[in-house]
């Protein structure tokens, strides 16, 4: 027991040093510019709108003018002031539906993991058939059935993340479970939560937050394709993949319609993807550094 927490002091100022090091990294500053640009443009936006979402300003689908830099739409919406409006409820919802989805699917994965045996294969088995369902079908069977609110959206959206990030998580997390400090941590008599929090989650850092950050491209993916669909955010609500469905038709008349929240999604995507790349690199690096 004294030779493990010796082990465990010496490798505290790796840990600690982590955090500087993800700082540090271009990707990771990359990504987070990217997503905090988006995101700070998301939620400021409303502030910065000249007109309302849904105020009538002209004819549709009216080319870029002063008055109205992004032109206006298929009923003559300012574009510019819808787009402004638009990305709050997609940013804020992508964000709990990925935190939720990866926070309980990472839970599920400790424990089948943990557990082995006939535990991990029921629990793995149950995520087999959430995963043999196509995820818009999967969707809109819940939003058919109980209508489309905020709450069912994320809910629906997380529910179908959790299957993929708990395999990640539970593959990741094997080897670790066979190690000789978690051996240590059963034999000195710490209870499960313990374990699966102190012990082998440091071990999968590295694969959850790339996890996340692929979830979190997904959900943005996911809820601005249910608003293209017509399934998500509805009208006249302000929402940028519906902006997408609602003008493609006059793409080729007023293109500024569409381009700037097809090009805000990506960029969020985008940022979001590269900043959990970068700290999944930094993270391992050190955690390879530590046990050297």
């Amino acid at each position: 027991m004294t030779a493990e927490i010796t082990i465990r002091e010496a490798s505290d100022p790796q840990r600690t040093t982590a955090l500087s090091r993800v700082l540090r990294s271009p990707r990771t500053r990359g990504g987070l510019l990217l997503m905090g640009l988006v995101a700070v443009l998301a939620l400021l936006g409303p502030l910065l709108a000249p007109n309302a979402a849904s105020a009538i300003v002209g004819s549709p689908f009216e080319a870029p003018s002063f008055a109205l830099p992004f032109g206006t739409d298929n009923l003559g919406r300012d574009v510019l002031s819808r787009f402004l409006w638009g990305g709050r409820s997609l940013i804020i919802m992508s964000l709990c539906a990925a935190v939720i989805g990866v926070a309980i699917g990472a839970v599920l994965g400790l424990l089948a993991a943990y557990v082995g045996s006939w535990g991990d294969l029921i629990m793995m088995r149950g995520m087999d058939v959430l995963l043999a369902f196509p995820t818009v079908i999967f969707a809109l069977l819940f939003i058919s059935t109980f209508g489309t609110s905020v709450l069912l959206l994320v809910s629906v959206v997380a529910i179908a993340q959790i299957p993929g990030t708990a395999r990640v998580v539970r593959g990741a997390s094997r080897a670790a479970v066979d190690g000789e400090f978690v051996l240590w941590a059963r034999g000195v008599g710490l209870s499960t939560p313990r374990i699966l929090v102190g012990e082998i989650l440091p071990t999968v850092v590295s694969p959850l937050m790339v996890e996340l950050g692929l979830r979190l491209m997904w959900a943005v993916g996911a809820l601005s394709a249910l608003s293209f669909l017509g399934y998500g955010i509805q009208p006249p609500t302000a929402d940028w993949g519906l902006m997408i469905n609602e003008n493609r038709n006059g793409l080729s008349v007023q293109p500024m319609a569409v381009i700037p929240p097809m090009v805000a999604i990506a960029l969020f995507t985008v940022g979001g993807n590269l900043f959990a790349e970068g700290v999944a690199r930094v993270i391992g690096r050190t955690d390879r550094k530590a046990s050297a």
